[in-house]
């Protein structure tokens, strides 16, 4: 009965009420597909507006860049003219020096990249332990790139700990703001880890550059340790490799280790002039020509410092001196001085003192040592660049460190040297762990020596004039 009575036709009014339900029905769907559509266009809204809201914060930090960026390079071109024109100001600069200062003048005032020939992939390296023979055997040019820079020290306070040492905090600063050529266009970063804030730096640099980290034996007498470094030589070259698509060969090999040679001739002659005259040329000179090696294809830097020991020689037969033979000779030592952080040598030639000789990683320490190859092969060349880059290095990171000692000895006998001022950049722990012992032999020497603690700001220039000139008087007068 119930089938029959569903069966039935439906009388008008169930007609309507069915259409007025399916009507019913229809607007109830349509209202939710434009509530759909309206949830979703304001989802899109939404997205659209936080798009927006980024991309203005974008804008804002790339102004914000930009104008750092703007501060940057007017601070940094002032730092470095300055401290150009204060060298230039020194009296009996020899003409051939001009071309290291225009070197130096390119880098940091023009920023130009260093002029590499046939566009040679650049390497950047942060110490003296890596081989420029390797590099330039591979098709490569070095480019020392550790920072001595106020500017790009004050960027990278903020990026580092604050007890970083300033060279560390420099290079992060060159990094991190990005306009400098000589660091952007690098195609490969080479970071020996030869203390605590180097080892950071090298993972550091990791995160954003091609970086090869090359790890250094503590202690160098020891044959198991120099097999490992070896290793590390070889793993470099494989490195390389990829970068420059050229493998290490015997001939190429050969060829860069005579480049060098010839270098280290010129370097050597300088250093026979400066011997027999201490007072032939001030040492800021000096420690600028070295500064600029950093940024020369080598050949030319060659080329250039014969021309400066050509001059050298006819102004020693002429008896032409640079400053007057009353001037305390003073040795310079610790941590390294890098341009354009002059303001310690400066200081020392202005409060009438001579800045004999210098003891540092980035000046004639740094390349004074040619490589004693026995075997002329390969490995055999490589085993001598190991040996050389670490058994005669006077650099504190070694736990032995006698050869420093013996070193400055050396240079006080070789330079009559009266006074030694040891420097420290703050938080540089390895240079001032080893003062106490270079003050009790200096003791046994009669020789002065006065700790100097800075960093790359010039705050504290007026506090260090007075100090150098107390230790220039106190050698003058033997107070």
């Amino acid at each position: 009965m119930n089938d029959n009575r569903n069966n039935l036709p439906m009388n008008p009014a169930q007609l309507r009420q069915r259409e007025h339900l399916e009507q019913k029905n229809k607007a109830v769907e349509k209202m939710q597909r434009q509530q759909e559509v309206l949830e979703w266009e304001n989802k899109a809204a939404e997205k659209m507006q936080r798009q927006q809201e980024v991309l203005e914060r974008e804008n804002k930090a790339a102004e914000k860049m930009q104008r750092q960026q703007e501060r940057f390079k007017r601070k940094s071109t002032a730092a470095a003219q300055k401290t150009l024109r204060q060298i230039r100001e020194l009296s009996h600069k020899p003409d051939a020096i001009e071309p290291f200062l225009e070197t130096l003048e390119n880098i940091f005032s023009n920023r130009k990249d260093v002029q590499s020939p046939q566009g040679l992939p650049t390497v950047g390296t942060y110490c003296v332990m890596v081989p420029p023979e390797i590099i330039y055997a591979q098709g490569g040019m070095p480019v020392k790139l550790c920072g001595g820079s106020s500017t790009a020290f004050g960027i990278g306070d903020d990026t580092a700990p604050r007890d970083a040492c300033p060279l560390v905090k420099a290079v992060m600063g060159f990094e991190e703001i990005g306009t400098m050529p000589v660091y952007q266009n690098c195609s490969l970063m080479a970071v020996p880890v030869t203390c605590d804030c180097k080892k950071k730096l090298a993972g550091w640099l990791e995160e954003r550059r091609p970086t090869a980290i090359l790890h250094v034996p503590a202690n160098r007498d020891r044959d198991e340790d120099m097999e490992r470094f070896v290793g590390e030589l070889y793993r470099f070259s494989s490195r390389l490799e990829q970068i420059t698509g050229k493998a290490l060969d015997y001939d190429s090999l050969s060829d860069a280790c005579q480049m060098t040679a010839d270098a280290q001739f010129q370097l050597s002659r300088f250093i026979d002039l400066r011997r027999k005259n201490p007072l032939i040329i001030r040492g800021t000179f000096s420690m600028a020509f070295m500064n600029a090696l950093s940024y020369s294809w080598l050949p030319e830097w060659t080329g250039q410092l014969s021309a400066l020991n050509r001059e050298l020689e006819g102004r020693a037969k002429a008896n032409e001196m640079a400053v007057k033979e009353n001037r305390p000779r003073i040795l310079l030592t610790g941590s390294p001085v890098i341009f354009p952080n002059f303001k310690l040598p400066l200081l020392i030639e202005s409060m009438g003192g001579l800045l004999a000789a210098d003891e540092t990683c980035m000046g004639e320490r740094g390349f004074y040592d040619p490589p004693a190859v026995c075997d002329r092969t390969v490995d055999g060349m490589i085993r001598a660049l190991a040996n050389r880059a670490t058994r005669p290095c006077t650099c504190p990171t070694f736990t032995d460190n006698l050869r420093r000692i013996y070193r400055i000895r050396q240079l006080i006998r070789d330079y009559r040297i009266q006074g030694v001022i040891y420097h420290v950049l703050r938080g540089c722990l390895v240079y001032d762990y080893e003062y106490r012992q270079l003050e009790e032999e200096m003791g046994k020497l009669g020789i002065p020596v006065i700790r100097v603690e800075t960093d790359y700001n010039d705050e504290d220039v007026e506090q260090l004039r007075i100090r150098v000139e107390a230790f220039i008087e106190l050698i003058k007068y033997g107070g």
